[in-house]
Order: C-alpha cells, then structure tokens, then sequence
C-alpha cells in the first residue's frame, strides 16, 4: 500500500487527513436538513462551492479562470505554452443529493494538483500542465441537458445554444451565471488528455470488496423527450368515455416503461420516466398536455433495440386506448461506448503498483468523462458507494476508499502530466 506522507504547508497533517478535512468544508455548503446537498447549477449554494473551490485553488498555488458557459479552471503551469491535462468533475448536485456525487472528485482533483506541485522537483517539468475543472450544470436539473459544459467544451453543443437555455422560471443560463459572477470568457486550457474519479453509484465494487473500477465502457442509451396531447375538460362533468386526459396517457407511458424492463430478465435494462410537467395542473381541469422524459439504458444493443420496439408498440396501444397523442423525440442515443483500452491499462498499472484491489467495470450513468474521451485520452475511475445508493441524501463512500482514490487518481494524473498516454485510441 502507498505511504502517506505529510503536508508541508500542515506539518503534522497527513495527506489523508488534509483531503478529508477539505472534503468536509465543501459537503457543508448548500447542506440539506437530511444531510444531503442541494447545489443546483448557477444557486447561491453552487456560487459558495465556487468560492470555496477558488480559495482553495490559490491556497495550493493555482490560478483559476472561467470560461465562457462557466466551467471553472483551477491552472498549475509547468511548461509554459504547452497543453493542460484535465481532471475533476462537478460542484453542482440534484435538489436533494448526496455529498459525493461529482464534489469527491473535484475535491480529489484539487489535492491531486497539490500534491504533484510539492513534489516536482525543480528543473524537472513535467511535459503537460495541470487544470482542474468544475464542469458547468453536469446535473442537468435545473438547466437542460446534463453535462453541460463539457459539451460546450468539446464542441457538442453550440455555446450560445447552452446559454440561451431556462429553467422552469424562464431565467437563461446566461443570466443565471452573470447573476452569480461566474460568466467568463474564451473556450478555457487546450487539452492533452483527462481523468476523472467519482462514487460508482452502483453496488458491484461494494459486494466484490474491490476498491477501485477501472471503467473500460459506457452503457448503450436512449432518452426521449415525450410530449401527451388531450383535452381539456371538466373533473367533475366531462363523460369519461368522452375524455382525453393526457395525464392518464403519460402514466400509462410510467408503466409501460417499467414492464419494458422487466420484460429482460436479469435486470439487464434500466428504465425510468422523470421531470413529468402537467398543464393546466388544476384540480379540477383534466389535464391537455403532460411533458416527461423518458429513459432506457443497457450493456447490450441487441437488447435495446428490442426495447425500442416494445416501446414503439406500447406508445401505439395507449394512443388508442385513452384517446390521446404522444409525440416522441429522441434525444439522446448511444451505443456501447468504450474507453481507450490504453487508459484502461494504464489504470490497471498505477492500482497495482499501488497494491490497491481493482477490477474493469462498466458506468451506467453520464459522467463529463464520456464527452471528454472523444477528444482526448481520458481515464475514468470509480471508488465504492455504500449500497449503491446515489442522486438521495443517504449517499455514502467510507473514507478509506474515499482517500484510496485520491492516491490513485494522483499516480494517474502523474503518468498522463508525463504524456504516457500520448496517441492513444
């Protein structure tokens, strides 16, 4: 197992202790009264976590800068005019979550960044630069769609798309960022590769008793957004076999969604309907319009491709029995989307130099690090969560895995500083 030095900035304070200590002081920001976080993209709460993440940053000796959609950069410059190697994830949270999601990393990545400028050795640069990064909106929650930033940033998504979006309250990005002074400039450091270590928001690391995924693929996906058509009427006057209740189709869809899944056995796909928005939403007015969003994810295509035909029948079964339309729009799609095998490899190397038990796992969820792995060379890792339990308050990861990952992530971002993933595919 590594050892664990000392700070020298802390004498006495081990590098553990120092990362836990740090850790904690952000988990209190936006802290929810079950002990969670609420840090929605461009809140008070998420400008706090910004300050914190800046005064931090230049208590490490970094210098940070935003970018134009708010991606917040902390910079530690080796190699003057050479690129940066990225690494973090995202402050921002759902409205009631945990502390883990995204913040471990960024707050990993920050003790990473520390940690390799106490100890390059004068006259010896490394041949990449280091930025940390704060992703903008990963969450997707108050601003649509998730990942935000990192979109904008590999040139996913239009810039003036991204900041022309609203909330539920018609605020845009844009004003939501200016409002909380984190609407920067240009397109942020040139990347040479990136890594990112998160919560595995999943059971399997957990019931293997392994401390480190090594993630080599995503799950294939597909997400919908989905707009219910009726009439309006009446609760208490309009016939029934007259109606055409547009919430009674949207929970039809609920279902239909969760028979889907357990049409597979083995637990082999995950649905899930959310972000149901119904108009007029009166108690007594049968519901027009119902929108939602729809989602079906899997490790096998052949799989989600017969899902997608159940659900082209099922769409078509409840049109005709509640009277209603649907109107459907994929928004999203992937298949099996791998990471590079190198990076893998890489990974596999520094766990075992580290004595540190590892194994290759698959993401079910989105992480910033599948927008980045299509432009550079990116390491994505996973530390253990308790139960498996993410996106709710009682999310947990003990803290010996907690700082197991830091040391891992700091032995990654070494090698990729040093350009040992230079023309990987």
């Amino acid at each position: 197992m590594s050892s664990t030095p000392t700070i020298g900035v802390n004498a006495g304070v081990t590098t553990s202790e120092a990362f836990l200590r740090d850790f904690r002081s952000l988990s209190a920001i936006g802290e929810t009264p079950g002990h969670g976080v609420d840090r929605q993209a461009a809140t008070t709460a998420d400008a706090q976590a910004r300050t914190w993440f800046t005064s931090l940053a230049a208590q490490y000796g970094f210098r940070t800068e935003t970018d134009q959609v708010g991606n917040l950069y902390a910079l530690l410059e080796w190699t003057p005019g050479a690129p940066y190697v990225l690494v973090g994830s995202h402050l921002d949270s759902q409205p009631t979550a945990g502390k883990y999601d995204g913040a471990y990393g960024v707050a990993a990545a920050l003790h990473v960044g520390r940690r390799l400028a106490e100890s390059t050795v004068p006259g010896e640069k490394p041949k990449y630069n280091l930025a940390v990064v704060d992703w903008f909106n990963e969450e997707g929650c108050r601003f649509a769609p998730s990942m935000m930033g990192s979109s904008v940033y590999t040139g996913k998504l239009p810039a003036e798309t991204a900041l022309a979006m609203t909330d539920v309250d018609g605020v845009t990005v844009r004003q939501a960022l200016c409002a909380i002074g984190q609407l920067g400039i240009g397109n942020g450091p040139q990347a040479a590769a990136y890594a990112e270590i998160h919560i595995e928001q999943g059971r399997s690391l957990e019931d293997s008793g392994t401390t480190i995924g090594l993630v080599h693929s995503c799950w294939a996906a597909a997400k919908y957004s989905v707009t219910v058509h009726g009439e309006q009427a009446h609760t208490g006057s309009a016939v029934i076999a007259d109606r055409k209740d547009a919430l009674l189709g949207a929970s039809r869809l609920v279902v239909l969604l969760r028979e889907i899944a357990d049409h597979f056995p083995g637990a082999v796909l995950h649905t899930s309907v959310g972000n149901l928005t119904v108009y007029p939403n009166s108690p007594v007015v049968v519901p027009s319009k119902v929108e939602l969003v729809m989602d079906m994810r899997t490790a096998d295509e052949d799989v989600l491709a017969a899902a997608k035909t159940l659900l082209r029948a099922g769409i078509s079964r409840i049109e005709a029995e509640t009277n209603v339309s649907i109107a459907v729009e994929e928004s999203h799609a992937w298949g099996i989307n791998p990471y590079q095998p190198a990076g893998v490899e890489l990974a596999r190397e520094c766990a075992e130099k580290l004595e540190l038990s590892n194994t290759p796992v698959f993401t079910l969820a989105g992480h910033d690090s599948i927008n980045m792995k299509d432009i550079v060379p990116t390491v994505m890792l996973f530390v253990p969560s308790v139960d498996g339990i993410s996106h709710n308050e009682r999310e947990f990861t003990h803290d010996d895995d907690a700082c197991a990952g830091v040391d891992m992530l700091t032995e990654v971002v070494a090698r990729l500083c040093r350009g040992d993933l230079d023309g990987a595919k």
